[in-house]
């Protein structure tokens, strides 16, 4: 159940000498965690790569399509794991706050060489009227005929549930419910093989989110520390609060964000 935000103490106001002090003094701070940063991605890159053997086959607008064939001409692809069970009326929460950021990447994302689709095991229908409801322009396929998002660590059985063996982030983790948010990013090379080369969960998803990065930098940053789940306040964005609307109007439920990495 979410709590309201711990009340702080106002920081300390101080002169301009004395704040640019603090400043540059904590710059240095920054300066690291970006080194660092960098030396991450470097080694990132550096990861081995695993190759896809299965034949992933998918639903989408178009028909029929294959992982290939998500790549477009591109060679290489990111696919977000959204949370969308077949039995849910609207899609995660939490990866529709991911998604709202998506839209105005594409285009820079194609111009590195890296197409992107959402997979989802909801059906297509479900599918389509969610990313019209939300105005999304990215491509959205269904995975609910095969094991893709099974193979890929992303949605669980009942049984894996309840006995705690869903070995969420590389076993880091008891997932409580039978889906799971991800990112897994795949290269193809001119023969046409397909590799896997990297997969990301849980906490490691915030660096997709640019409201987060924003949120960093505002006064109040995230305001979270005392809410269980930390994204407790996340609506779909056609849910927040208008002036008119009390907030048990737009009541959610459901957040696939987890504390650690």
């Amino acid at each position: 159940m979410a709590t309201a935000p711990v009340a702080k103490a106002a920081p300390k106001v101080v002169s301009h000498s004395e704040w640019l002090t603090a400043r540059k003094e904590f710059l240095a701070k920054e300066k690291q965690l970006t080194r660092l940063r960098d030396e991450l991605a470097s080694q990132r890159r550096e990861l081995p790569w695993e190759k896809v053997e299965k034949n992933y086959v998918f639903d989408s607008p178009s028909g029929k399509v294959t992982l290939a064939d998500l790549f477009g001409d591109k060679s290489q692809l990111i696919v977000y794991h959204f949370m969308f069970s077949p039995d849910w009326e609207e899609g995660c929460r939490g990866c529709s706050y991911v998604s709202d950021h998506v839209g105005g990447s594409l285009p820079h994302l194609a111009a590195r060489d890296v197409a992107y689709a959402a997979i989802s095991r909801a059906p297509l229908a479900k599918l389509e009227a969610f990313k019209k409801r939300m105005g999304w322009n990215f491509a959205w396929v269904s995975s609910n005929a095969t094991d893709f998002n099974y193979d890929y660590n992303v949605s669980f059985t009942r049984e894996q549930v309840d006995n705690g063996t869903t070995g969420y982030n590389f076993g880091t983790e008891r997932f409580t419910g039978v889906e799971g948010p991800g990112a897994s990013c795949f290269i193809k090379d001119e023969a046409g093989n397909i590799f896997h080369t990297y997969s990301s969960f849980g906490r490691g998803l915030d660096g997709m989110i640019n409201a987060y990065n924003w949120l960093d930098i505002a006064p109040k940053g995230r305001d979270e520390s005392n809410m269980m789940p930390p994204m407790a306040w996340v609506r779909h964005h056609d849910k927040y609060p208008q002036p008119t609307q009390s907030a048990a109007a737009t009541k959610d439920t459901g957040c696939c964000h987890h504390e650690n990495k």
